[in-house]
């Protein structure tokens, strides 16, 4: 069990995606993603999300991200946000995203 302080260190927010690229040198499939967080910037990330969305389907599409991990180097790119989804039973993923438009970088709580 963690407790409230652990949970309150996690730092949600709503961005945008507005570039999605191939990202052949990873090890599974996966996109290279370039997402705004409004007033905290763009930020890139790695995701394994080629199972369900194709690369047009996610431009401008609004997702969740933990944005306050450190750098994780994958291949030859530097992830700096980690974009949230669930696992489905075939281990594709489903972006979490929220349910009506709203301001990028709006903190999930």
């Amino acid at each position: 069990m963690i407790t409230w302080d652990d949970f309150e260190k996690i730092d949600m927010r709503v961005g945008t995606i507005i570039e999605v690229d191939d990202f052949p040198e990873a090890r599974k499939p996966a996109y290279r993603l370039k997402i705004d967080f409004g007033e905290l910037g763009i930020k890139q990330s790695s995701a394994q999300i080629t199972e369900l969305y194709a690369k047009e389907d996610l431009l401008n599409r609004q997702i969740i991200a933990v944005v306050n991990f450190p750098s994780k180097q994958i291949a030859n790119f530097i992830s700096e946000c980690l974009v949230m989804g669930i696992y489905t039973e075939d281990n594709s993923v489903v972006l979490l995203q929220p349910e009506k438009k709203t301001a990028n970088g709006m903190k999930v709580g």
